[in-house]
């Protein structure tokens, strides 16, 4: 049986607006071309995972339960928008900072693989025929630690990130962009 294939998106700077720390959700902006987005691979059969690092929860900063409420928040307006997410994994932890179980070093902390194993495990994804869009170099080097193809976005951090020291598969001016990159890449 054919496995699934995935794009994997970053959250802050790629889905949403980059705010720091997102610890209210007053601060959620999702932006708008997010919305089309996530539908356009929706609607191409292939599975919407998020993978995001959250290391404000080993530092204190919010709880788990405030990251899946946030998770649910933007679930909520992508479906009023007709896309939605098939599943969120974020990682808590921070190797250096934060207190007690979070402050460890794991294998789910982006550039890690953990999450994308996870899910591929859990939603049967073939991660060579899969994507991870992103804002950051680590984003990217995730996508190359697993075969998958990194496709860096110019929103969020990205406007700042030197290629030169990673290889993206394509660059892209925001969300939509690399979704629409993705779905020519898929006729190839």
């Amino acid at each position: 049986m054919k496995k699934n294939r995935a794009v994997f998106l970053d959250r802050d700077g790629t889905i949403n607006e980059e705010m720091g720390y997102l610890d209210s959700l007053e601060k959620l902006r999702i932006f708008p071309a997010t919305f089309d987005a996530v539908r356009m691979i929706n609607e191409a059969g292939m599975k919407v995972v998020v993978v995001t690092n959250q290391s404000g929860v080993a530092r204190g900063f919010f709880d788990e339960d405030f990251v899946n409420s946030v998770h649910a928040r933007i679930n909520e307006i992508l479906r009023e928008k007709g896309a939605f997410i098939d599943r969120f994994y974020y990682c808590p932890h921070h190797p250096t900072e934060g207190v007690g179980r979070y402050r460890i070093s794991c294998n789910c902390r982006k550039p890690a693989p953990g999450m994308l194993i996870r899910a591929s495990e859990e939603l049967d994804i073939d991660l060579s025929s899969s994507y991870v869009v992103g804002d950051m170099a680590k984003d990217i080097e995730v996508a190359n630690n697993v075969g998958a193809r990194g496709i860096l976005v110019r929103t969020g951090y990205g406007k700042n990130v030197v290629t030169s020291d990673i290889k993206p598969a394509f660059i892209a001016e925001d969300i939509l962009a690399a979704a629409e990159w993705i779905m020519k890449d898929q006729k190839e």
